[in-house]
């Protein structure tokens, strides 16, 4: 079932920010990502010191931890999935320098009317917490054709 989520994602290549899914299930979700060292953002973010924009890591978090976990929840439904985030609390307590590999790990506080809320966090490769907080979507289905 991994595999098939990961096909379903709806970004192209350059604004993918999942490379594996370790665990899914209907509660939650658990991805890594790792962040290429020649990805455009860090030429200019900043000059001298590349760091992950925070929007790139709430992206990342949501990619794993909202639209991965959405399309689960949905897999027993025939039709393709839209999802689009309507908000999101995130505290931000530690930098992401090229080529460090995160672990994003996501626990579903509700999904009811179609809305998606989840508490997600982000941690390094030593286990350190770089970022938490909530994030929520809604996931609309629409019928193939």
């Amino acid at each position: 079932m991994k595999k098939e989520i990961l096909a379903k994602l709806p970004y192209g290549k350059s604004f993918l920010f999942v490379d594996e899914l370790l665990h899914v299930d209907e509660n939650g979700v658990i991805g890594t990502y790792t962040y290429p060292e020649n990805l455009p953002f860090y030429e200019g973010h900043f000059k001298d010191r590349p760091v992950t924009p925070a929007v790139i890591l709430t992206e990342t978090m949501a990619q794993i931890g909202l639209v991965c976990l959405g399309i689960y929840l949905l897999k027993d439904i025939d039709q393709n999935i839209s999802i689009a985030m309507t908000s999101n609390a995130i505290d931000f307590l530690k930098p992401v320098y090229p080529g460090e590999q995160v672990t994003v790990t996501s626990e579903k506080v509700y999904f009811r009317f179609n809305k998606l809320s989840c508490k997600v966090k982000m941690e390094n490769a030593a286990g350190e917490m770089i970022c938490k907080g909530s994030i929520s979507g809604m996931l609309i289905s629409k019928k193939n054709g």
